[in-house]
């Protein structure tokens, strides 16, 4: 039984690392972006939205093993690694089944961009761009598989380590192949997109070989076998791990949907509103690191058949994103000119952007508290309120109300974010309450 210092001192030893993984995962698509700038904004438009599309597919197969993270926990407290290891491989199994419909989708993305008006320059770099990103599809998979494992069974520093080395793979491969080096011809903007595949690779690589290191949860442990597919287990990880799926899929679609609204508005006032978006996306990298520590915690306390440590974990994550995100909403109320100040200088981007990021003080400590109660909620095998509170807090409610204020009240951008805001403490005050109300028992192994 931990104290709550205990708690404090274990829930930060799990997420700082994964902190710094979802801020090194964030930092990949700004490096493909920094590295393509010099061939013009039509490279810098094709590589956002290609993107930006195929994380909307790449995305929700990820989120389908996010299933792993309370079955590997659970098994792993519960002192069965046997069983840990038999997940893995059953997430493993489900990776290789998901690659082929992702890359189709993936594939079929040109068609997309055309049916939605992509202007036809920016469409001819894209195209190739994703050609070379997709096949980076099944390393992706299996390193989230991979990833979901080491977290849940407490290796966590893997993963910080292949994403930061990850980011310098990248950034060397994209230098090498956008420009020509080392007798390579110059691939442009495709170079970039085999340049992230490269780096997906690399990845894969670094967590599969930490696995097979690890004495205690090895893949390949003395005695065990590689196993055929199990229909129970993969209806198992799809049972929790589809709704898991859907509420990041509702969730990244809503702010997609708010950037479209966004397009029908001023050029100056598109741009406050993407600088503005990607200043809360960087904050909101802490949060869901410690999202991740706490779906590890809970689910690693109900293995050893603990409630009240699961639930005493459950609230500790809640009080490290909170307070992190309240101190972040204060920097952006009172110093919103210093954080827009490292984008711009233009006058008219820095008024507008001054209220948007005073908005979204207001909505960074609910946007914290969510996305951890979707955490310890997951460790906990509760999947299922997570989809219907995003579906209802953010597309029932905030989007509409956003469109309203925008639109129909002349509010501009910032109608677009009060509307989101209120979405956002809807949703998370239902997670929360949901959390406080939750009994907790272990997934019947």
């Amino acid at each position: 039984m931990l104290s709550v210092r205990g708690h404090v001192l274990r829930m930060a030893a799990l997420a700082w690392p994964i902190i710094v993984a979802e801020l090194g995962w964030m930092s990949m698509g700004l490096v493909d972006t920094i590295m393509v700038g010099p061939l013009g904004k039509e490279a810098i438009g094709a590589v956002g939205v290609a993107n930006i599309l195929y994380d909307t597919f790449g995305i929700f197969s990820l989120g389908l093993l996010l299933g792993l993270d309370p079955l590997v926990a659970q098994a792993y407290g519960a002192g069965r690694p046997a069983e840990a290891n038999r997940y893995l491989r059953q997430g493993v199994w489900l990776a290789l089944f998901l690659t082929p419909p992702t890359m189709v989708m993936a594939l079929s993305l040109p068609v997309l961009m055309q049916w939605i008006g992509v202007q036809g320059p920016v469409r001819a770099l894209a195209e190739p761009y994703i050609l070379a990103l997709s096949t980076g599809t099944l390393p992706l998979l299996l390193y989230a598989a991979f990833r979901r494992f080491l977290q849940a069974t407490d290796r966590v520093r893997p993963v910080m380590i292949a994403l930061v080395s990850a980011n310098l793979i990248n950034a060397a491969a994209n230098y090498v192949l956008i420009h020509g080096a080392f007798g390579l011809p110059a691939f442009g903007v495709t170079g970039s997109g085999w340049a992230t595949a490269i780096s997906r690779v690399f990845l894969a690589g670094v967590l599969i070989a930490a696995t097979r290191v690890d004495d205690v949860t090895a893949l390949w442990a003395k005695g065990q076998r590689w196993v055929k597919p199990r229909a129970e287990d993969l209806r198992e990880l799809l049972r929790l791990g589809a709704p898991a799926a859907g509420q990041i899929g509702f969730e990244i679609a809503v702010f997609g949907a708010a950037t479209m609204l966004a397009g029908r508005l001023s050029t100056a006032s598109l741009a406050a509103h993407h600088i503005a978006l990607n200043m809360a996306s960087m904050t909101f990298m802490v949060p869901l690191g410690i999202s991740s520590a706490g779906a590890v915690a809970v689910g690693q306390a109900l293995g050893r058949n603990q409630p009240k440590e699961a639930k005493r974990a459950g609230w500790v994550a809640l009080g490290f994103a909170g307070s992190f995100m309240t101190v972040a909403g204060l920097v952006f109320a009172f110093a919103p000119g210093v954080v827009l100040g490292a984008f711009t200088n233009d006058p008219e981007l820095l008024a507008i952007g001054v209220g948007l990021l005073r908005i979204a003080a207001v909505f960074q400590l609910f946007d914290g508290l969510q996305v951890a109660a979707t955490g310890i909620l997951r460790g906990a095998a509760e999947t299922r309120l997570p989809i219907v509170a995003n579906l209802a807090g953010h597309w029932v409610l905030g989007l509409p109300l956003g469109y309203y204020l925008c639109f129909e009240r002349g509010m501009d951008a910032a109608g677009l974010w009060a509307g989101l805001s209120v979405g956002l403490i809807v949703v998370a005050v239902l997670l929360v309450w949901h959390w406080w109300r939750l009994p907790l028992r272990p997934v019947s192994s």
